[in-house]
């Protein structure tokens, strides 16, 4: 097929990167043209996540693998380290970036804004892929009009690098956001230090790390005689595929640096994005 999309894949053989790498393999409009990792350099990825051999090659170093493979997009599902020096480097060399990683800073984010715009290249960060959990924190927002008080609990896999997570993150600066101002609480004297959880703009967060766990969310809002909880639950990898694939669609028809998947959804066919 002609003007396909040309994929490269960072962590490609972590449990995200290969589960792209898979996922890929089955559109017919893309191309898996690289694949970068930490190891295994040389080896055929088709071979290590495919269970056939596919001719692309592992390769440890981005800039090489970028020089060799000329994507049109990268995905980065790996670690917080070296996260900013990673998107710079793809959106100086032309690619656009579609990254789930989380750990970068607001000034981090900013940065970044700036050298999209300059570059006048598409990028995207954003801390959920999957279609489901974008709609929880759509449904907080709208809740948030109307609840005085709100906690969000996040659950994730005990490998899991940050907390709390970017997910819980964005969802509390959505609801700071709605939220009406002038309700206040007093704070709870903790008999064990932490046991109220972190705070991002008077919103408690609690994190949970776990084995057995994927990602989920609880968002629960209190309120006179009443308790709303808007919950999203992420039962394997496969959950965040259709969000990634969308944004490879997409982000080379944007310009600028987009945090969230949620503009890439506006004028996305419901039953094609599920």
């Amino acid at each position: 097929m002609e003007n396909r999309i040309k994929v490269l894949v960072i962590g490609a053989l972590g449990k995200m990167g290969s589960e792209v790498v898979r996922t890929i393999a089955r559109q017919p409009d893309m191309q898996l043209v690289g694949a970068v990792g930490r190891s295994h350099h040389g080896e055929d990825v088709g071979k290590l996540v495919l269970g056939e051999e596919n001719g692309i090659e592992i390769d440890t170093d981005l800039e090489r693998a970028i020089a060799q493979s000329e994507p049109d997009v990268a995905v980065d599902f790996t670690r917080p380290e070296g996260l900013f020096a990673r998107i710079q480097t793809l959106c100086q060399a032309g690619v656009s970036p579609v990254v789930g990683t989380t750990g970068l800073s607001q000034a981090e984010i900013s940065d970044l804004k700036d050298l999209c715009q300059r570059l006048n290249i598409g990028a995207l960060v954003a801390p959920n892929f999957a279609i489901g959990a974008l709609l929880m924190m759509r449904f907080a927002k709208e809740a948030a009009r109307f609840f005085p008080a709100v906690e969000i609990i996040e659950l994730h896999h005990p490998n899991k690098v940050d907390a709390p997570s970017g997910t819980a993150i964005k969802t509390a600066e959505m609801i700071v956001n709605t939220k009406r101002r002038e309700d206040t609480f007093p704070s709870s004297h903790e008999s064990v230090q932490g046991v109220r959880g972190g705070e991002l703009g008077g919103i408690r967060i609690h994190s949970v790390r776990l084995p057995g766990l994927v990602a989920h969310q609880e968002v629960i809002f209190g309120g006179s005689g009443q308790v709303l909880t808007i919950r999203h639950d992420s039962m394997n990898r496969e959950s965040f595929m259709p969000g990634v694939m969308l944004a490879i669609r997409k982000i080379r028809g944007i310009k600028g640096l987009v945090y969230g998947l949620e503009p890439l959804l506006e004028h996305q066919d419901t039953a094609e994005g599920i």
